[in-house]
């Protein structure tokens, strides 16, 4: 029988029936610091892996994990074009770290309405297109289909680029190509997007790649680029190397060298900014053990010392400092818990309610997303749990030696 277990859980019992003790409010404030410090810890961590993965999700979704342009582009948008080919695509299609390969051509242009005007980039697509990023975010109307017979040319518009120039679903806009020479088309808006990324939002409009093809008179097989989407993003950094020595060893048909970068590489400020975001969580899981250990070390001496005369009595009995620890190692163990519990039940009752009722809104024109994100992720949960226990237990190693100063002849007598 585990005697310094039994004693432990006895001690237990009488602080859960709040006995009139000096150790009572005290006990109460450890184990709601421990609660309150980790519903803290499990709400920053859910919040913040929640924005990185929605704002990450929303710059992949306008220009996939993985781009493969032509070595000589620069920096504006109207890319050298590359010459495709079925075997190129089937390479790609083959890589076992792939999930997906889609063409696109890109072409600013500049919108003119009777009103007003917007310069835009045009992102042309074919039937290989990934939509699942833009059906989630589609706000009215539907996506383009390019082997639609009807002639029209098809247009996805954001909602900031529709209220700036007034234009609703179905309307019909004239789009002006600066180049020799000028040119004008005409489109008709099928679909409406808002993502609430504003940099992109008030850029990108989605069209037919063969109407850009023809604009630009190029041939059947040339692209702006492509589009790789991999099967998982923890992985990304490590395909992109492999895919990047992979293509610039490749020449198309006009004989480009294939140039592969990740969207990190794109778009490093917003990816340096995210990853800062860590640091944050980091910070507020440290202060937050940190508070939560020392209510637990201040409520485990005032449990000892409220003990004092129990404590004299074990070792005028025999028992050795090392179990008489162990008894207040066992009883703060189960302080620590109940707290765990109750700050388990009070963090997912918040995340579950912010996750599908969006309590907390947010100015999307500041932080790119409508309401706060959340993701609730189990493991990283339990994790925090048994680091938390750990911890915590480690910090009340220190305040139990002081048990060994305890003198049995002085402490029987203390009341």
């Amino acid at each position: 029988m585990n005697t310094e277990l039994f004693i432990a859980k006895r001690l237990y019992k009488g602080e859960k029936k709040n006995e009139k003790r000096v150790s009572s409010p005290a006990v109460f404030i450890a184990v709601t610091g421990i609660a309150l410090g980790l519903v803290v810890m499990i709400l920053s961590v859910c919040i913040v892996i929640g924005f990185k993965k929605e704002i990450r999700g929303k710059v992949i979704g306008f220009g996939s994990h993985i781009q493969i342009t032509s070595f000589e582009d620069n920096s504006s948008y109207e890319l050298n074009p590359i010459a495709i080919s079925d075997t190129l695509i089937d390479k790609l299609n083959n890589n076992p770290q792939i999930r997906h390969v889609q063409p696109y051509i890109i072409k600013p242009g500049i919108i003119k309405t009777d009103e007003n005007f917007q310069g835009v980039v045009l992102k042309g697509v074919n039937e290989d297109y990934d939509w699942d990023f833009f059906k989630k975010n589609m706000v009215e109307g539907d996506i383009i289909h390019p082997n639609d017979s009807s002639g029209i040319n098809q247009a996805i518009v954001s909602k900031d680029i529709a209220d700036k120039l007034h234009l609703k679903l179905g309307d019909k806009f004239t789009t002006y190509f600066v180049q020799e020479p000028v040119r004008a088309r005409r489109f008709e808006i099928t679909g409406i997007y808002q993502t609430n990324f504003e940099d992109y939002d008030k850029l990108y409009v989605l069209t037919e790649m063969n109407l850009l093809a023809r604009l630009n008179q190029w041939d059947d097989d040339f692209v702006s680029g492509l589009e790789v989407l991999v099967k998982d993003y923890n992985k990304l950094d490590l395909t992109t190397q492999d895919l990047f020595f992979d293509m610039i060893s490749h020449r198309d048909r006009l004989g480009n060298t294939l140039y592969t970068r990740s969207i990190k590489d794109i778009n490093p400020i917003i990816f340096d900014w995210l990853n800062l975001l860590d640091m944050n969580v980091w910070i507020i899981i440290i202060l937050m053990l940190i508070v939560s250990g020392f209510t637990m070390i201040s409520g485990l001496l005032i449990i000892i010392l409220e003990r004092t005369n129990m404590i004299g009595i074990l070792k005028a009995v025999g028992t050795r400092d090392i179990k008489i620890r162990k008894i207040f190692l066992y009883l703060s163990s189960f302080l620590i818990l109940k707290g765990l519990f109750w700050g388990n039940i009070i963090a997912l009752i918040l995340c579950f309610a912010q996750k599908y009722l969006h309590i907390i809104k947010l100015n999307p024109e500041v932080y790119y997303t409508a309401h706060v994100p959340v993701d609730i992720n189990l493991w990283i949960i339990l994790i925090i749990n048994a680091g938390t226990l750990l911890i915590s237990l480690l910090m009340m190693i220190g305040p139990s030696y002081l048990i060994a100063k305890i003198s049995p002849a002085k402490s029987i007598k203390f009341e």
